[in-house]
């Protein structure tokens, strides 16, 4: 488990891969008109469905505004032609961050065969090109070498630093960006059509850190031909699942018609941030002691034997992000919104 950090900005996690729709068409999506709006502390998350077109950092400013919030970050970046899951968290839900970003990742994507570009992705020019077309065999034996942990070198156009310079500012200003290949794990990654012999879709779960641009881009060298992305969609984020999305333009629509209210109804609470943890209760003696930075005692043959980060609840509320160590449970982060958990 990494450690947590208090990085919160809208630029969290810059090393997971940006990615494209799948057969989804680009649509405008501009940002709300900035009115002045009092901002004020809210804390939960926002499943947001990102549209095409705009960039992770833009959504995060609209779901920002929208709320009212003080603070906001998100948990995956995706670039403007990609779309879907994109967790975004409203102020103490923060706190939580790393361990959505730290979930598996499913993607719908399709493979353009015959053309390599140097993004990897269709925003690139043409670098190599091929008249051959894997066929459906083919496809499903080269499919076993990108399964369980791999080694993978990201795309030069990506948001790894060089001596501080993002990949990308580099590579667009020319510079030769060489990159090491570095170890990620894909946990499943299926055939799920092929419309005709330039294209092939697909569906894979990733681990944190996976490029899926490089998926395409391997897997068409592999194959004696080329290959990038042409459309990707992320379907899910940890437990963060496609059927709890909501478009940017719904929330926009809700908050219009209640007069610039905030959509409070696609609020969830912090604590789904933590739902791959062990939760704990402890009395509320016990709580304040936490609160106040104190570590903590499980005692009582009932106490449970647990290690690692666990998620402390108190007469139903989120409380505290502890750590188990021996027995004690030492306060890593404090929540003061009082979320019901």
């Amino acid at each position: 488990m990494n450690a947590i950090t208090d990085e919160t900005t809208a630029e969290m996690n810059t090393e997971i891969d940006a990615e494209l729709p799948v057969e989804v068409e680009a649509v405008e999506a501009p940002l709300p008109p900035r009115k002045k709006r009092p901002k004020r502390d809210i804390d939960g998350w926002v499943l947001l469905d990102k549209p095409v077109g705009m960039t992770s950092t833009q959504a995060v400013g609209a779901v920002k505004w929208l709320f009212s919030a003080k603070k906001a970050g998100h948990a995956g970046t995706l670039d403007p032609l990609a779309s879907g899951c994109l967790p975004i968290a409203l102020g103490e839900a923060t706190k939580t961050v790393p361990f959505v970003m730290d979930g598996r990742k499913v993607y719908r994507f399709t493979v353009r065969w015959g053309v390599e570009t140097n993004t990897d992705d269709t925003e690139g020019e043409a670098v190599e090109t091929s008249d051959v077309r894997p066929a459906r065999e083919a496809i499903l034996a080269a499919m076993d070498t990108f399964r369980g942990e791999i080694m993978q070198t990201p795309p030069a156009f990506s948001a790894l630093k060089i001596n501080g310079e993002r990949a990308y500012d580099l590579a667009r200003e020319g510079i030769v960006v060489e990159l090491a290949a570095r170890p990620v794990t894909i946990h499943r990654i299926e055939l799920v059509d092929q419309p005709d012999e330039d294209h092939a879709v697909f569906e894979a779960e990733c681990g944190k850190g996976t490029y899926v641009r490089a998926i395409a881009r391997d897997m068409g060298r592999m194959l004696g031909t080329r290959g990038h992305i042409a459309a990707l969609r992320r379907t899910s984020v940890g437990t963060f699942a496609e059927t709890s999305l909501v478009p940017l333009a719904r929330l926009r629509e809700i908050s219009e018609a209640m007069d610039d209210a905030a959509p409070m109804e696609w609020l969830n609470p912090v604590e789904i941030g933590l739902d791959t943890l062990p939760s704990l209760r402890v009395s509320t003696a016990d709580a304040a002691r936490l609160i106040h930075g104190q570590s903590i005692i499980l005692r009582g043959r009932d106490a449970p034997v647990i290690e690692g980060f666990v998620a402390v609840t108190a007469s139903g509320r989120l409380v505290a992000l502890g750590e188990a160590e021996a027995g004690e449970i030492h306060p890593r982060r404090i929540f003061h919104s009082g979320a019901a958990a």
